[in-house]
């Protein structure tokens, strides 16, 4: 039997699809009624038994996320938000829909782990470490600065009449707050919009990693802040050095065999891969009971679940499995995340009150300014152009999910109130919000912020390659991997084109490179008509926009014909098109020929096809290879 309630939460709903969707009737009452059970799971219940409390709660967060991502996404409003609204609700500030709300913050851990072992698979030390100081030593001051610039924030503030940041230790946990950046949001943008490869990508994501570091020293240390001790320290960094030597020696000698054994099976790679990332956790959470076992001693050298992955991950990431790896854990690992907003959501409280909105608002203003006035000039003053310096650090201002386990660690150890945890609990959240904004219009902040930054002497780098000439053969506007690989063509096929070519991009890492090459290279910002006219690409007889509209930053291949014809009226200006109708308003605008790569690359699979369809195709291979080489054999710029 249903009882009163029931009965009277689907009359609610029934009125509720009536008032928003008034054509819904005429598509058949069998759907409301539908709908009415996954909402109100009591009815559903009667008819087909009851769900254990797990599996009733995962499907409840997932239920009530993915109608609010369709929602949210219709408005056009991050799907983060609409995941963190979806925990609220279900949550107990709200609906209350949950069995037992111990469990989804144990998937969502399982989530972050995941994502972290995703990141390790997509994290290529080596270009890491070439670059240099401009990560090492600005990830090594950009945490402990952050932390001061907090602490004396905080101090200022609490002299001022703010009272929740005066004396103990809020000072400081201010700091913390603001000095980490959040790990899960900035690589999922990444990640989505394929740019983790970019300056900006490879310089976010190291500082990232030095900031999960110095994440786990805190956490070392937290509970002995009063008389903080070297030793504790010393441990976690032993830990984890032991244990990454560990998990590379066993990736390098053992997983290439077993891998290799399941290669033809692709359930069992995820299987084997996931097993392998928890394998590592396991060892780095148990390093105590080995040291105990074989010392006689714990050397308190454990390692978190979240770095554990993070190394597993890396182990393996220049095996040639590992794109596959990336492939597979993702769709597992995409599943979690969700969960942990969700259960991120549901640790949301109701506010007593506006004092803690509005502290909160603070944090999250403190923590974007941090950004321009610690991050920029350490990454400019280690070497890092002014352009990627703003990019990388307004895509880096939020509140980092590393600052709620220590926060709420602070409040169980009493060096925080309830108050401020809730305050740092709604930072996070509005960070979080404004994330995707600040990612996607990051390049824009930059245009807006050039005369500030020439007022400051930010100055543009220097160019790298021979003094400017009088004029070029070719110009090639842009740097990605499509003029990596037309470079390289160029090296084999018309080296002597390579000493009058010029190369106008953003991307300063690869200017030296590029200049070893024989051509001149240009830093320059192509939204920018002026940059490209000292540039030289007024001189050149012919141009080439050798990037797409989505890869481009604020700026298109249509204002980019505009302003080269403007500039050089006699240039032969070639520039690419994604969509078939833009073609014509290129040609409109002044492009003498416009490619398209969908096009020429549907044109050039027409041979193999063919090939394989006469059964001939390793002998049309083995002729490409010949005449071209191997694909993994070209030393190119961007691999």
């Amino acid at each position: 039997m249903i009882n009163q309630s029931d009965s009277t939460s689907r009359s609610f709903a029934r009125l509720f699809v009536a008032v928003q969707f008034p054509d819904f009737r005429r598509k058949g009452m069998a759907v409301s009624g539908f709908i009415l059970l996954l909402f109100f799971p009591g009815a559903a219940m009667a008819a087909g038994g009851a769900l254990a409390p797990l599996v009733h709660d995962i499907g409840i967060s997932l239920l009530v996320a993915g109608i609010l991502a369709v929602v949210f996404h219709r408005l056009k409003i991050p799907s983060i938000a609409a995941f963190l609204v979806a925990g609220f609700i279900a949550g107990p500030g709200g609906a209350e829909l949950m069995d037992d709300l111990e469990n989804i913050p144990v998937i969502a851990e399982l989530g972050l782990v995941l994502l972290l072992f995703v990141i390790g698979l997509e994290l290529d030390l080596r270009k890491i470490i070439s670059s240099g100081r401009i990560i090492i030593i600005t990830g090594l001051l950009q945490f402990p600065l952050s932390v001061l610039a907090g602490f004396a924030l905080a101090n200022l503030l609490a002299g001022l009449g703010v009272t929740a940041l005066g004396g103990g230790f809020a000072p400081l946990y201010m700091g913390i707050v603001l000095a980490a950046s959040s790990t899960l949001l900035v690589v999922k943008l990444f990640q989505e919009s394929f740019e983790l490869d970019t300056t900006a990508g490879r310089i976010s994501l190291g500082l990232l990693i030095f900031q999960d570091i110095w994440a786990i020293v805190v956490i070392a240390i937290q509970p002995n802040f009063s008389n903080p001790q070297i030793g504790p320290i010393l441990s976690a960094f032993a830990g984890i050095a032991l244990l990454t030597v560990l998990t590379v020696a066993i990736a390098r000698y053992l997983l290439p065999v077993l891998f290799r054994w399941i290669a033809t099976s692709p359930e069992l790679m995820l299987v084997g891969a996931v097993g392998w990332c928890f394998g590592i956790v396991f060892l780095g959470g148990n390093l105590d009971f080995f040291s105990d076992a074989l010392l006689g001693a714990s050397l308190h050298m454990a390692v978190g679940p979240g770095m554990s992955a993070l190394i597993a991950g890396a182990s393996i990431a220049s095996l040639p499995f590992s794109g596959d790896v990336i492939s597979k854990v993702g769709v597992v690992k995409d599943f979690f995340v969700i969960l942990f907003f969700v259960g991120l959501g549901m640790t949301i409280p109701i506010p007593d009150g506006s004092a803690v909105l509005l502290l909160a608002l603070l944090f999250a203003l403190a923590a974007i300014l941090v950004r321009y006035i610690v991050f920029v000039p350490l990454l400019y003053l280690n070497g890092l152009d002014r352009r990627n310096a703003i990019v990388s650090s307004t895509r880096l201002a939020q509140v980092s999910e590393f600052s709620l386990v220590i926060v709420y660690a602070g409040l169980g150890l009493g060096h925080v109130d309830e108050f401020f945890n809730s305050a740092t609990i709604f930072a996070f959240i509005l960070t979080a919000l404004i994330t995707p904004t600040l990612y996607r219009y990051a390049d824009d902040l930059y245009e807006r912020l050039q005369p500030l930054l020439d007022w400051l002497r930010f100055s543009p780098p220097d160019s790298t390659g021979e003094e400017r000439r009088e004029s070029y053969s070719l110009a090639v506007l842009g740097f990605h991997r499509l003029a990596s690989s037309l470079l390289f063509e160029l090296k084999q096929r018309n080296p002597e084109l390579l000493d009058n070519l010029l190369v106008v991009d953003f991307n300063l890492h690869l200017h030296e490179d590029i200049a070893a090459l024989g051509p001149t290279v240009r830093y320059g910002d192509l939204a920018n008509a002026e940059t490209l006219h000292h540039a030289g690409v007024d001189k050149a007889r012919v141009v080439l926009v050798s990037v797409q509209d989505d890869v481009l930053k604020g700026t298109s291949n249509l204002r980019l014909v505009k302003d080269i014809r403007h500039l050089n009226s006699e240039a032969v200006i070639i520039a690419n098109a994604i969509e078939l109708a833009e073609s014509v308003r290129l040609y409109d605008a002044g492009a003498d020929f416009v490619y398209m790569s969908r096009v020429d690359s549907a044109q050039k699979l027409l041979e193999p096809i063919a090939s394989a369809l006469g059964g001939h195709l390793e002998d049309y291979r083995l002729s490409r290879e010949n005449l071209d080489g191997k694909w993994h054999e070209r030393e190119e710029i961007i691999p």
